[in-house]
């Protein structure tokens, strides 16, 4: 029963947090108005900027921010105790997380749909600005590079995806068309994607697929290969030919999911068997300030700021879909944070099954342990549904690999967007077209993935988690000295501003520290720089914000 009234309560929450403190902000702090034209009218192409219904757009936006890491995280995070875990994603992602995304989203749709990024020089200086492109350059590259490793060695650890996974592209392309060529409603083609990506889930079982070694490459490198190959092309087609579609079956594919999986949680009513607070968890690093930065997705994470001002922005048809989509696409992605959570601690048969999986954190930070306890604990909600352990394996595997499939591709192109503004900045006109840009991404994330056989995008993830929440600090920073030179309030995005860069310093510092013991020099380095990188865009950020500050009360005053 505490299962339950764990989801409702959470549930309700975040409905209250929507109408209400999602409402303020949204109409008191950033005024949104309807009649502003979006970058999308103001810019559209038929490629990036393509005006899109308010449904279609939610379902790009929630799983390009969503991914495989509100699982992930999640998965691992509780093995501090599910309290803990429960809490930071319902505070994170209402006070947080949605107001990140939300307000990244509109500064960038009253910038002509720049990057948060880009969007720097015109609100600090023009060195903040080629900082801050490069920070987020080094943080996509990591993530592109780790989670084409991720989606490789999920075909190798469920090969029933495999078949259903690129089934949906040629789905989604017909779905594309159809919407967008032939003018068809979405609503009945969309259903009918769905249903037959349940056909291809089916049929998947009975042909699993494992990848041989080619050409002397293992399995797992050739999976990176060909995953490198359709990031490129996804990439540079427009948008609409496979991304949105795409998209928009992955988010009613997960609506679906949860649907069984909150279903079966009400059947089988199953007791919580994980402990509420866990603080001898052998091998962890401390759960303050690591929580926090384990759970990102699912909280608040620097990335979904490249998302809101990358693609999703150059899609926004109205100023007036903007909480819909940022904010409650935020607290979304909480929900599947909080079903991910309840699935790790009330998904074992006992605290003695739970406790062999998270006997140590080497076992619960392994990928492979992470995915197996959603995956494997989803099963056994929906077996209380009728479903076979089988069916139910091959539903969620599918599920969590098409979401990682959505964070490769989405990273690549947002990737794309930042090469050609470092590029025309640079006046590098060959990697400043959409093509030169796109190798580029590729390339240099395929190098690092092939580091150490495949373990390259690995060797850096310590580092990720850190660099995100940093990049999430930097754009709430930002925000708040737009929201200053507005003469807004600034307390929604200064407190949790003030909060992430502590967290993550922290972080941040001990992961060097670590390093540094360890003999890491490359991990030692990385940080080193990341840290100086941050401190000299707060400073330059922090000299702006007091400049103006002095200025807003030298005009009240003569007033």
């Amino acid at each position: 029963m505490g299962s339950i009234l764990i989801a409702l309560g959470t549930f309700v929450g975040f409905i209250i947090a929507y109408n209400f403190y999602g409402k303020y902000i949204s109409t008191r702090i950033f005024e949104v108005n309807p009649a502003n034209e979006t970058p999308s009218h103001q810019y559209k192409d038929g490629v990036d900027y393509v005006p899109t219904s308010s449904p279609i757009l939610f379902g790009h936006h929630f799983t390009s921010i969503a991914g495989a890491a509100p699982i992930v995280g999640p998965a691992i995070a509780v093995i501090w105790g599910w309290v803990p875990a429960i809490l930071w994603v319902i505070f994170g992602s209402i006070f947080l997380g949605a107001v990140h995304d939300f307000s990244s989203l509109m500064i960038s749709a009253r910038n002509e749909g720049k990057s948060i990024g880009e969007i720097s020089g015109n609100i600090v200086n023009n060195r903040v600005r080629t900082l801050f492109l490069l920070f987020i350059f080094f943080t996509l590259l990591i993530l592109i590079a780790v989670f084409a490793l991720i989606i490789a060695i999920l075909f190798e650890t469920y090969p029933q995806s495999v078949f259903p996974v690129w089934m949906e592209i040629p789905i989604a392309i017909t779905l594309g068309f159809l919407v967008y060529k032939k003018g068809k409603n979405v609503l009945i083609p969309s259903l009918i994607a769905l249903a037959l990506m349940y056909v291809t889930i089916w049929i998947g079982i009975y042909l699993p697929f494992k990848m041989p070694a080619i050409l002397g490459l293992s399995p797992r490198m050739v999976w990176v290969i060909i995953l490198m190959i359709y990031a490129y092309i996804a990439s540079v087609l427009p948008v609409w030919t496979l991304l949105q579609a795409r998209d928009f079956i992955n988010s009613h594919e997960l609506m679906v999911g949860l649907i069984l999986i909150i279903a079966g949680l009400f059947i089988a009513r199953p007791e919580i068997v994980a402990p509420a607070f866990n603080h001898n968890a052998a091998g962890a690093p401390p759960i303050i300030p690591f929580l926090f930065i384990t759970i990102a997705c699912g909280a608040i994470s620097g990335f979904h700021s490249t998302v809101s001002s990358g693609t999703t922005v150059k899609q926004l048809e109205s100023e007036k879909d903007a909480r819909f989509i940022g904010y409650g696409g935020m607290l979304a992605e909480g929900i599947l944070a909080t079903i991910t959570i309840l699935v790790c601690i009330a998904g074992f048969a006992s605290l003695e099954a739970w406790t062999s999986h998270y006997a140590s954190w080497s076992a619960a930070n392994g990928l492979a342990a992470k995915v197996s306890a959603f995956v494997e604990g989803g099963s056994s909600f929906l077996t209380s549904l009728g479903l076979t352990h089988t069916i139910g394996t091959a539903i969620l595997s599918v599920l969590v690999v098409s979401f990682a499939a959505t964070t490769l591709d989405s990273a690549t192109r947002i990737q794309r967007y930042v090469i050609s503004e470092l590029a025309s900045d640079f006046k590098i006109k060959p990697l400043a077209s959409k093509h030169g840009a796109t190798l580029v991404a590729v390339i240099a994330a395929f190098l690092l993935a092939s580091i150490n056989g495949g373990a390259g995008g690995m060797i850096l993830w310590p580092l990720f988690g850190a660099a995100n929440q940093m990049l999430a600090a930097l754009a709430l920073l930002v925000v708040t000295v737009y929201l200053l030179k507005k003469q807004k309030p600034i307390y929604v995005t200064m407190l949790p501003f003030i909060f992430m860069v502590i967290i993550e310093t922290w972080a941040l510092l001990y992961n060097i520290n670590q390093f540094y013991g360890q003999g890491n020099t490359l991990l030692t380095t990385i940080g080193a720089i990341l840290f100086v990188l941050e401190v000299w865009m707060v400073v330059e950020s922090c000299n702006v914000f007091n400049k103006t500050r002095k200025e807003e009360l030298s005009s009240n005053i003569s007033a």
